[in-house]
Order: C-alpha cells, then structure tokens, then sequence
C-alpha cells in the first residue's frame, strides 16, 4: 500500500488559537508524527483533517 501525500502546501504557519497549520491543518504534533506513520494511519489523518 502506498502513502498518500503530505497534506503540507508550505504554508507553516501555526494558527495561536486552534494550534492547526493555516496551510494543512495538522497540530505541530501531528506534523512531526507524519513520517512514522503508517499508510494506514496516514489516510486516518487525512480524513480528519477534512473536518478541521
């Protein structure tokens, strides 16, 4: 199974209130895990960043 892309569009930048990417809407957490997951783990994350 192949990992689906970054959500990243190099936008970086941490919005103070949510504490979400402006760009991709992951957590600084969430950013960092990114290459330790699995594709699995990948797609879960991307469906719920849809909802952010």
């Amino acid at each position: 199974m192949r990992d689906p892309p970054s959500p990243c569009d190099s936008t970086c930048r941490i919005d103070p209130r949510t504490g979400w990417c402006l760009g991709c809407k992951r957590t600084l957490r969430e950013i960092a895990d990114w290459p330790m997951l699995t594709a699995g783990e990948k797609r879960a994350m991307l469906r719920g960043l849809e909802g952010r």
